[in-house]
């Protein structure tokens, strides 16, 4: 019997190990160790992905032969997320890995032009840094993917509104670490565009000399491309329906009347949010080049009451920034053309909420500053500023080109992080509640439109102190271009982020763009002491797990001999 047990002992081990993988198989969980969640997706992505109602395919295109070191690394962690992604998902989530230079010329060149033309993921040349195993060759890949859900299709931009840090080895591995950071954020946006069956609306205000031009031809086509958008003339509504979810109010230029100021305050305690971009100082572009120069002064809008009833104040003055844009200034001894900084062109930086958070500058014309003032339970935080390097010149301010001649007094430059946009979250009071101008009250009540003192739950609001930060340049070939390109360097700044982001945040229930705050710790070696100590440190890795291997061997064996030898 002991016999027989002795023989059949291995049986129960294996009946153990069978049952605990198929128990694994069956239930399994990972376990994030990192500080930062690096491995973790985040609530509302989870929620999005058990929610799929519909297969979504995804393919990614960052893939190819012979990659950098650093592109293997971040290709590596994408692999990851998208796995950890298809742990919610499941089956209705698939993905793949497709190289689009594979396969003949002509087939590769036509899926190309398709993801250039229809998803906007074009190939970037990457250099790989002068480091030992990386290939020193220029490359070319596409830094995207493409979300599929039934008939629905967007492309994901890994690199879109990035701000490049330069082509050297740690310059290149801070990029990475800001996409990679910002990868959980583009797919779960990606699949809730494919996967909504209902869209906002999106109500772009007239009335009040509001652009409404080809300047906005890229603004105006991308709010259609992501939400049903209509035109609202403030001047022919009663009230602004509690149907249209948002407002976009860009560079308003005629001032606001009472009415107008009532039918906006109670559009907000009704629930509304608005997207304000605002010149408070009139101070043209155009101007400066038909006069030779200009003074800016206050436009007058007559927003001044009800801004300060919300929280804040927009200054008359402008901001200027040695972090600016740039302009063609021709030189008065030889005649050529060159381009000179352009402090009244601000690229602002953005803060650490998730709207503004590791985006490319801001290009802004002739902004103004933001103030805030006391507004019982609203809270104000700050999602566009200056840099460190910025000054503020009071109004009235001539504005000529002796600015394009001299190079600016560093000196002068002497304010940091001034604030040019502001959030705006809270139960936000009613400033006309009992004063609104009689026909409109009884206009208001004949349509059983309901007076609120103050709002019955907490709104948004976003104001930005630039009318053009929306607004595209024109190319004499190419028509317009998309907002935030300057059109003599063609550098496109992350303009049109801001103003998807923006309204993201105002519309959005699902909290999805919450995750653009993560924020990974870069943890690169100290290149210094990696010289001075790889001897000792290959010594630790490579000789002592051997010694350690000799020694647990001979502790083993001298320990058998003591056991046995009685």
């Amino acid at each position: 019997m002991n016999r027989r047990y002795r023989k059949l002992g291995w049986l129960l081990p294996l009946l153990a190990l069978l049952l605990i993988n198929y128990l694994g198989a069956l239930w399994h969980h990972r376990f994030d160790l990192t500080k930062e969640g690096r491995y973790s997706l985040s609530q509302p992505t989870q929620r999005l992905l058990r929610n799929l109602k519909e297969p979504v395919q995804v393919d990614v295109y960052l893939t190819g032969e012979d990659l950098p070191s650093f592109v293997r690394k971040f290709r590596g962690s994408l692999s990851d997320f998208l796995s950890e992604m298809r742990e919610y998902g499941g089956n209705r989530l698939q993905v793949r890995f497709v190289n689009p230079f594979a396969g003949d010329t002509a087939s590769s060149r036509v899926l190309l032009d398709s993801l250039r033309d229809v998803y906007g993921l074009t190939p970037v040349a990457v250099q790989a840094p002068e480091k030992v195993g990386d290939k020193l060759e220029v490359t070319g890949l596409v830094h995207g993917a493409v979300v599929r859900a039934g008939d629905r299709a967007v492309g994901v931009d890994l690199l879109k509104g990035q701000r490049a840090f330069g082509t050297g080895a740690e310059e290149l591995a801070a990029l990475y670490n800001n996409v990679e950071a910002s990868v959980e954020y583009k797919f779960a946006h990606a699949l809730e565009k494919v996967t909504t069956e209902e869209k906002p609306l999106v109500g772009w205000l007239l009335g009040n000399g509001q652009l409404f031009d080809p300047r906005i031809d890229d603004a105006f086509r991308t709010l259609r491309s992501e939400y049903f958008t209509d035109t609202i003339n403030l001047k022919e509504l009663a009230f602004i329906p509690p149907q249209i979810h948002a407002l976009v109010v860009a560079k308003p230029t005629i001032p606001f009347t009472l009415e107008d100021k009532a039918k906006l305050d109670q559009y907000v305690t009704h629930g509304g949010k608005i997207f304000w971009m605002v010149d408070n100082m009139y101070a043209e572009f155009d101007s400066l080049y038909k006069s030779q120069g200009f003074v800016a002064f206050d436009r007058n809008l007559n927003l001044e009451d009800l801004f300060f009833n919300w929280g804040i104040r927009l200054n008359q003055d402008l901001l200027q920034d040695m972090q600016s844009d740039q302009l063609p200034q021709v030189s008065e001894s030889s005649g050529q053309q060159r381009l000179v900084s352009w402090p009244f062109f601000p690229v602002l930086d953005g803060t650490t909420h998730p709207i503004s958070k590791n985006l490319d500058g801001i290009r802004t014309q002739f902004p103004t500053t933001i103030d805030t003032v006391t507004a019982e339970g609203i809270r104000k935080t700050v999602l566009l500023q200056s840099s460190v390097n910025a000054r503020v010149v009071g109004a009235p301010a001539k504005i000529d080109f002796e600015f394009l001649q001299i190079a600016p007094d560093e000196k002068l430059f002497r304010k940091r992080n001034v604030p040019a946009a502001y959030l705006l979250e809270g139960p936000f009071r009613s400033l006309y509640a009992g004063r609104i101008p009689r026909p409109l009250a009884d206009s208001m009540a004949g349509m059983r439109y309901e007076i609120f003192p103050v709002a019955t739950k907490p709104g948004r609001q976003i104001v930005v102190a630039d009318g053009d930060l929306a607004v595209n340049a024109f190319s004499p070939s190419e028509g317009p271009l998309p907002m935030g390109t300057n059109p003599f360097t063609r550098y496109t700044y992350a303009n049109k982020e801001f103003f998807l982001n923006s309204l993201e945040y105002l519309l959005s229930n699902s909290d999805i763009l919450q995750t653009r705050g993560k924020e990974f710790t870069l943890r690169l070696l100290d290149p210094k002491r990696v010289k001075e100590e790889r001897g000792q440190w290959q010594l630790v890795n490579i000789a002592l797990p051997i010694v350690l291997i000799i020694a647990f061997g001979l502790v083993y064996q001298q320990l058998r001999r003591r056991r046995y030898a009685g």
